[in-house]
């Protein structure tokens, strides 16, 4: 991916964080959807990372944290809410120093 200009880390209660994912479902399924027909296609490489990039700077100027693709995290100031693509809601967290091998279920 490019580099990326990062805005300021925001903190996010859970409330805050679920109200995004009815938009980040969104936003994901439309680029996620669009990879797939560029990949059924075979199109070039070069315009599948647009694709995911572009992706990543919507997220990014939400105040959310990329981590992979199809994958983010909401600060939370402990830790962070871990979302997943095609999650329909938030439904787990991990410390800072966890990832999303350390997700555990939100209760």
């Amino acid at each position: 991916m490019a580099e990326r200009s990062l805005p300021e880390t925001r903190v996010f209660s859970y409330a805050e964080a679920n109200a995004q994912v009815p938009e980040l479902l969104r936003l994901t399924e439309r680029a996620y959807r669009e990879v797939e027909a560029l990949t059924a296609g075979n199109e070039e490489r070069g315009r599948l990372e647009a694709v995911v990039e572009a992706w990543a700077q919507e997220v990014l100027a939400r105040g959310i944290e990329v981590k992979g693709l199809w994958l983010v995290d909401f600060d939370n100031g402990s830790g962070y809410y871990c979302w997943r693509y095609p999650e329909a809601a938030l439904m787990y967290y991990h410390s800072y120093d966890a990832g999303f091998s350390g997700r555990m279920p939100i209760q």
